[in-house]
């Protein structure tokens, strides 16, 4: 197991390489001069010249990749343009958010999706599995954003049972920072109050964020578990007088989940980069936000950050998925 996780781990090191260099050469491509923005428009050509020296964008590119990939393998991400603040310090500020917010749909999709998979599949063809095939196809066909709308006008302005959008209230002070996830730190604290508001908050926008991953991880799970079901160890164990409850949360399920665990980890990317959606309809202060308004600016700087952050929250997520693939699966151990 343990040369399994270091082989995953070296895999991992080089994708993170790989999506350095990708994005280096994709924010050098793209049109724009993020000196001449930084400037202004009646900035002259001296001093679009120092703010270029002062960023190392007269550098050949090599040269300003060498110093990009040093930089961020110590931990600095550079300067924003537009801001001049340093990028780590500003997703330091905005991912928890979305981390959090993440975490939270991802939660919810896999505690209802993978026991309705089980259902669907042990039910198959009757009214209990239609039913859950319905409410999984119309969690894809509904747009994210859509569906945020559509909770925030019939639960938030029809209903009055959750708040319309935000982290707290306007009047409500943030538990002082451990973790910097305000469900975790209210709870540390022992701010109850904080966390009911904080969990009361949240609950739209996970919601609306988790219904792509809710359909997907139920219909993965459903057609394995259909497989799984009808093959020979579960047979036998149902001719050995196993009780049936424990055929299928058991033994069927550890082996459905293989396939789900994969749906989840990439459920878990898409999440992460599609979550700008979600907060502009329920004014998420997340990173999401923070990387189109740097886009938008030409500020290259903060939008590699946000994206390397990212697409390494997306392979650390697939190599916990890979580690767990071994654990369940013994085979995939011995097969390195």
């Amino acid at each position: 197991m343990a040369l399994f996780v270091l082989k995953r781990a070296l895999l991992l090191g080089l994708m993170l390489i790989g999506l350095i260099l990708i994005m280096f050469t994709i924010s050098h491509v793209a049109p724009g001069d993020p000196a001449a923005v930084a400037a202004g428009p009646d900035a002259t050509r001296e001093m679009v010249e120092v703010i270029r020296r002062e960023y190392g964008l007269d550098e050949p590119l090599p040269m300003q990749f060498w110093i990009y990939l040093t930089n961020v393998l110590q931990g600095d991400l550079g300067r924003s343009i537009r801001t001049t603040r340093d990028v780590t310090h500003d997703l330091l500020r905005y991912f928890p958010a979305t981390f959090e917010l993440v975490m939270v749909a991802m939660l919810l999709a896999v505690l209802i999706g993978v026991p309705l998979g089980m259902l669907a599949a042990v039910f198959r063809d009757r009214g209990l599995d239609h039913g859950i095939r319905l409410v999984s196809v119309s969690s894809v066909a509904l747009p994210m954003f859509w569906l945020g709308l559509l909770l925030q006008l019939f639960i938030s302005l029809k209903l009055g049972w959750l708040p319309l959008g935000g982290q707290l209230g306007l009047l409500t002070e943030r538990p002082a920072p451990i973790t910097h996830l305000i469900l975790v730190d209210a709870l540390l604290r022992g701010e109850l109050d904080v966390f009911r508001e904080a969990l009361a908050h949240i609950v739209l926008p996970a919601v609306a964020l988790s219904a792509p991953a809710l359909a997907a991880i139920i219909r993965v799970n459903r057609a394995e578990m259909i497989e799984v079901l009808h093959q020979d160890f579960i047979v036998t164990a149902r001719a050995h007088g196993i009780p049936q409850f424990r055929i299928v949360a058991v033994y069927a399920l550890r082996n459905a989940m293989i396939p789900t665990l994969a749906m989840i980890g990439l459920r878990f990317g898409w999440m992460l980069g599609g979550t700008v959606l979600v907060e502009g309809v329920f004014d998420w202060p997340g990173i999401g936000l923070y990387a189109v308004q740097s886009a938008v600016n030409s500020d290259f700087q903060p939008v590699m950050g946000a994206t390397l952050l990212i697409g390494f929250s997306f392979m650390f997520a697939n190599f916990l998925i890979d580690i767990a693939y071994g654990w369940l699966d013994p085979r995939l151990r011995e097969a390195q």
